[in-house]
């Protein structure tokens, strides 16, 4: 499947979030290479919920942390939005990714000693830019928070916690946000309360979200399902099932 190139389909959309164009990346040396990425070539439009699946080592983890400018590919070539990313200096890419990109990850990451207002808000502190309010409750209602804004992490449930982290990325309104098993730490019913509130956001904010799950009902929530095998692309799915995934899954040798 060498060179097989995927684009996500979104209706009356011609722009794109995100591309790679045959991006490689290799790790360490000799005997002890391991080729993580194989050519990969992807366009996902913007405002579009794509999922990426594959079996454990097929390259999901680097295949986000190249397109999301948090590792550099060894070949090819990576943009968000009109942007390259592949040229940028360090210190550029730093400032890039924090005005551009938003992630969450499966670690919610949320600091203990500040409330939920304050680590919502923590993107804009960073990014040296003004706090609104206003902005920070708008962004808590549209992932359905539902808390007091002055409550502290440690008071909050489980799946509470994770709509925090999903709505401190959202505040700098992010061209792309970057999910990493967002759901792996939940229970089944708060996961899938997470999930449709995130697919509800994607629609309501136009944004364009990437999420790395190995869970067919995650990836479900998605508009297009992308999967990764030995670190090349192994085609996609539109709006599928939970059945379907998993069923392509297993065609993949996961379980």
């Amino acid at each position: 499947m060498r060179g097989f190139n995927v684009t996500v389909h979104a209706p009356e959309r011609t722009s794109f979030a995100v591309r790679l164009e045959s991006v490689s990346k290799v790790y360490g040396t000799g005997e002890g290479t391991v080729l993580a990425l194989d050519n990969v070539s992807i366009a996902m439009p913007r405002g579009t919920f794509t999922a990426v699946m594959g079996p454990s080592g097929s390259g999901k983890s680097t295949f986000l942390h190249c397109a999301a400018g948090l590792d550099r590919p060894t070949s090819g070539r990576v943009w968000l939005g009109d942007e390259e990313l592949s040229g940028k200096r360090e210190t550029a890419l730093t400032e890039f990714r924090r005005e551009h990109v938003g992630f969450v990850f499966q670690a919610y990451n949320l600091l203990g000693w500040l409330t939920v207002e304050e680590n919502i808000a923590l993107p804009l502190r960073l990014a040296g830019r003004t706090v609104d309010r206003d902005l920070v409750r708008e962004v808590a209602g549209v992932v359905e928070l539902g808390v007091r804004m002055d409550q502290r992490p440690s008071q909050l449930s489980g799946g509470q916690q994770q709509r925090v982290a999903l709505a401190r990325p959202l505040v700098t309104r992010p061209e792309v946000v970057f999910l990493d098993e967002p759901t792996g730490a939940l229970d089944t019913r708060t996961a899938r309360q997470v999930l449709e509130m995130l697919r509800q956001a994607v629609r309501r904010t136009g944004q364009t979200t990437v999420m790395v799950t190995h869970d067919p009902v995650a990836a479900s929530f998605a508009d297009s399902v992308v999967f990764l095998a030995d670190g090349r692309l192994a085609g996609s799915m539109t709006a599928p099932s939970p059945a379907q995934i998993a069923e392509r899954m297993t065609s993949l040798g996961e379980w």
